[in-house]
């Protein structure tokens, strides 16, 4: 795929979504990193079941800290692997607290130093709480890219190095959002809805596969 399809691409994805972001609900960067945190190998929507009921009763390091891991995974015991996560939760807020003046660090490595955050949970918390340019590949994320040909890749970290590269500056604030949704709601696993999508004609899945009549 050419630099001026994938431009036209993130233009029309823009055009239909000029401000996206994320769908778990939090109102400060712990918030978030705390739900991130949470909704691996989890949905947002169960993730936001959780901390509507979470956060109003403690939704700082130390108000959870104080929790303990005990007093914690009633509140997400809805989540998978909810007791794992909680310990995570519970030593994040640890660190946090000891390490961090109780705020959540701006940095890759001492992000990815925090129990259960990864380089895909750093990502998201580095672009949707400070504004970096980072990409977050996701299985929806890893998906879209293979199957448009935006970035095709074996692995997420080859897909991520591929999109930094191709996806031009003025896109690459808001094309994590973009794909995300993109891959949530319109480009899904078993059958994308290309009778619906807004790049259907730039796509190398498209260009392979014959549309269905419209509403099919």
């Amino acid at each position: 795929m050419n630099a001026e399809k994938r431009r036209e691409i993130f233009h029309r994805l823009r055009v239909a979504n000029p401000h996206p972001t994320t769908e778990l609900e939090y109102q400060t960067p712990f918030q978030l990193l705390i739900a991130v945190l949470l909704s691996a190998q989890a949905t947002d929507v169960s993730v936001n079941k959780a901390t509507r009921k979470l956060y109003p009763h403690a939704g700082t390091p130390r108000k959870i800290y104080a929790l303990g891991v005990d007093g914690l995974m009633p509140y997400i015991q809805t989540i998978g692997l909810y007791r794992t996560k909680a310990r995570n939760v519970i030593e994040t807020c640890r660190i946090l607290l000891a390490e961090h003046g109780g705020e959540v660090p701006r940095t890759r490595a001492a992000l990815e130093a925090l129990p259960g955050v990864g380089r895909k949970t750093a990502n998201v918390v580095l672009n949707t709480a400070f504004g970096e340019p980072t990409i977050a590949v996701d299985t929806h994320i890893f998906r879209v890219s293979n199957r448009t040909g935006i970035a095709p890749g074996k692995n997420v970290d080859i897909v991520e190095q591929k999109l930094m590269k191709f996806v031009a500056a003025e896109f690459q604030q808001d094309a994590h959002h973009w794909l995300i949704l993109h891959g949530r709601y319109t480009c899904i696993a078993r059958t994308p809805k290309c009778w619906n999508c807004v790049i259907a004609d730039l796509c190398d899945y498209k260009a392979k596969t014959p549309l269905p009549a419209k509403g099919v």
